[in-house]
């Protein structure tokens, strides 16, 4: 049995393009529960999901401003010192004019960054200058980024 998508499951649409691509979402997936709605309709209840009266007051609040790759809240995945990750970004900073990003990840779970088998060191948070492509131009000794980070669709 498939779990029914709410609002809570995923990101909320912060411009019109993702609110209206979410609309798309809802119309298949009520369709496939035997609810036939119009696009117009659709339209009209993600408003509501979103706290606006109706799509026209959406349409006008919501950005037009092309998606951003990384955002605070946003979940992620990727390797921090050549350890796999999940976590959230709780803060996201532009710098270079959006060539590069302050992030701050909170991992899910903590991540181990010695290879020694006596020896641990655990880090659960950790604040890195990433590239637009979510790369760290630090390296390791072995010429690895320091980090590499994915947004993760949830």
């Amino acid at each position: 049995m498939m779990k029914a998508k709410t609002m809570s499951d995923m990101t909320l649409p912060v411009t019109r393009a993702q609110a209206k691509e979410r609309a798309r979402e809802l119309r298949i997936d009520l369709g496939k529960a035997g609810t036939k709605i119009s696009h117009g309709e659709a339209l009209e209840r993600i408003a509501k999901e979103l706290g606006f009266r109706d799509w026209n007051t959406a349409s006008a609040r919501l950005s037009n401003a092309p998606e951003q790759r990384f955002r605070t809240g946003g979940e992620v995945s990727g390797r921090y010192l050549g350890k796999p990750f999940t976590g959230r970004l709780l803060a996201v900073r532009e710098r270079a004019g959006g060539s590069q990003f302050e992030v701050t990840v909170r991992f899910d779970q903590p991540v181990d960054v010695v290879d020694w088998e006596s020896f641990s060191a655990l880090r659960q948070q950790v604040k890195a200058t990433i590239s637009a492509a979510g790369v760290t131009a630090a390296k390791t000794s072995n010429g690895e980024p320091h980090m590499r980070v994915e947004p993760r669709i949830v």
